[in-house]
């Protein structure tokens, strides 16, 4: 009885072992891969939403985000910093990271952004054009030169005549948004997908000159991807149907 039961428990011990094995070892349907993507500070929203649905398409992926102003981006690249995509806010910024040699290939236009005004609720200054803003009493933010939204007022203050004096020049859009929305500031010169995502925290004020200085948002695969299968299948979903459509969402235009 006792030799039965022993050569039970072994029968037993060694389907259980089998069972083990083939659990560990069958191949998992996902890659597990982790891509570091460097994006503009204005695709925060809009990209926090497509990297979802990436992670949805390659269960197991992650994508990690560094946003900020383009300018700084490319700095942060060129110096070392390492990244498997860059998507920028114009085309300045990825001719640098062409010219740098940073590139895998050629970078895809997936978007544009127009300029805004942005202003407290409500409109207590009465804003009503770009001109109001050297308006006595109005203190206006603006982006820094370098930046592709400070560059793109500087296209609008050459196109009009008109010179702004800001009480400061930030880094990146976000940074002009939130000088506003807490209250440093009583305008700012944003992107229409910026005013849009704060919701009734400002107040949009649109002006026709805008339209002379509109940005071109690029996308590329960075050469020392260590990912660029993956990499290439983020890009793909950018300019992709679903990442066009979460770019509309966001108040981005076509390219």
């Amino acid at each position: 009885m006792l030799r039965t039961l022993t050569i039970a428990g072994v029968m037993a011990l060694a389907v259980t072992t089998a069972c083990q094995s083939t659990s560990t070892s069958a191949p998992s349907s996902s890659s597990g891969e982790a891509i570091t993507v460097f994006a503009a500070a204005s695709l925060k929203s809009a990209f926090t939403e497509i990297a979802g649905q990436y992670k949805t398409d390659n269960p197991g992926s992650s994508v990690e985000f560094s946003f900020a102003g383009s300018s700084d981006l490319v700095t942060q690249l060129t110096q070392g910093a390492t990244a498997d995509v860059f998507a920028s806010a114009d085309t300045r910024n990825m001719d640098k990271a062409a010219k740098a040699g940073l590139l895998a290939g050629n970078p895809v236009n997936f978007a544009t952004n127009t300029l805004t005004i942005a202003v407290a609720p409500g409109n207590p200054k009465g804003i009503t054009s770009f001109r109001d803003l050297t308006k006595p009493g109005v203190s206006v933010v603006v982006c820094a030169p370098p930046v592709p939204c400070g560059g793109a007022t500087q296209k609008v203050e050459q196109s009009t005549g008109v010179t702004l004096a800001p009480v400061s020049e930030e880094s990146s859009v976000t940074d002009v948004l939130n000088k506003v929305t807490t209250g440093q500031a009583d305008a700012g010169v944003v992107y229409v997908t910026d005013a849009a995502g704060a919701g009734d925290k400002v107040t949009a004020v649109s002006f026709p000159e805008a339209a002379q200085a509109v940005n071109t948002y690029p996308i590329a695969v960075l050469k020392q991807s260590k990912h660029s299968a993956a990499a290439q299948r983020f890009v793909d979903l950018v300019t992709g149907e679903a990442g066009q459509k979460a770019l509309a969402k966001a108040g981005f235009a076509k390219p």
